[in-house]
């Protein structure tokens, strides 16, 4: 027998084989298709994200967006003043009627010596018992409030204005209530005052509220923040960037938006002065 007759094993090459080349049969590649548009495939852009149509679209339309942070974006501002408000007017309505209830032909009750104290006053002025004998023109502002926080409200951006105007609505409906439905009659009733400041002030839960708030809103101006939280000068470049997104992403989902609408028309408004 010789080695011709012995058969012959041929074994397979792998794909690290030294020996050559392994043909893997012909290779397609796929070049563009005839749905690919000349400037290539369109960024992955996300339709909700911070750059993403849906996104200039809710800022165009005043609308909180999808990326902002915190409550606002969850609810809207509106609806976050408004719930603070109430929550506010609550808590001033129950304490005021346990003032009433508890105080009333009562002294003066001490809680930190002479520096502060419970004691039931019906006040016909302002917050705490300033302006006495002015109700109705009291009733006539506290409505103006009303309806300028309401409108500011769609405007907001920023927290620290949403919860001072929720403390200005609340604090304002609270005393409005008063004025309305308490004696000596509608627009002239007599707010219930009960937390003596010293026999200097007495106040309520409402005034305090209004005059944090009109502390915070006084803090919020000097560090130049808006009402869209934006700070003072910082529109220019907000337009700018606003507008390039929108032309970036087309008639479809861009567009001129409402700030930057406000911007380019101060801008011109400077260049005809």
């Amino acid at each position: 027998m010789t080695d011709d007759d012995i058969p012959q094993i041929h074994s397979m090459p792998s794909a690290d084989s030294s020996t050559g080349p392994v043909d893997l049969g012909p290779v397609q590649v796929s070049g563009p298709s005839a749905d690919t548009p000349p400037g290539g495939p369109a960024p992955l852009v996300d339709p909700g994200g911070p750059g993403g149509p849906a996104n200039l679209a809710s800022e165009r339309d005043g609308a909180p967006t999808r990326g902002a942070s915190g409550p606002i974006g969850r609810m809207g501002a509106p609806a976050i003043v408004c719930l603070i408000a109430a929550i506010l007017v609550a808590v001033d309505q129950v304490t005021k009627l346990w003032a009433v209830a508890a105080l009333s032909g009562h002294a003066r009750i001490p809680i930190i010596g002479d520096l502060l104290g419970l004691v039931l006053v019906r006040n016909p002025g302002a917050a705490f018992s300033l302006a006495t004998g002015q109700t109705w023109i009291f009733s006539v502002v506290a409505l103006v409030v009303v309806v300028v926080v309401i409108r500011a409200s769609r405007e907001l951006g920023a927290r620290a204005w949403t919860i001072a105007l929720g403390l200005v609505l609340g604090g304002a409906v609270g005393n409005l209530i008063d004025r309305l439905v308490r004696a000596p009659g509608p627009l002239r009733g007599h707010v219930v005052d009960f937390i003596d400041y010293g026999g200097q002030f007495v106040g309520n839960v409402a005034d305090i509220a209004i005059v944090g708030a009109a502390g915070a809103i006084m803090v919020l101006s000097v560090l130049g923040i808006n009402l869209d939280g934006t700070r003072a000068g910082e529109d220019d470049d907000h337009h700018g960037a606003v507008t390039a997104a929108g032309a970036a992403i087309g008639p479809e989902g861009g567009g001129e938006t409402r700030r930057s609408r406000r911007a380019r028309r101060r801008d011109e408004s400077g260049a005809r002065a």
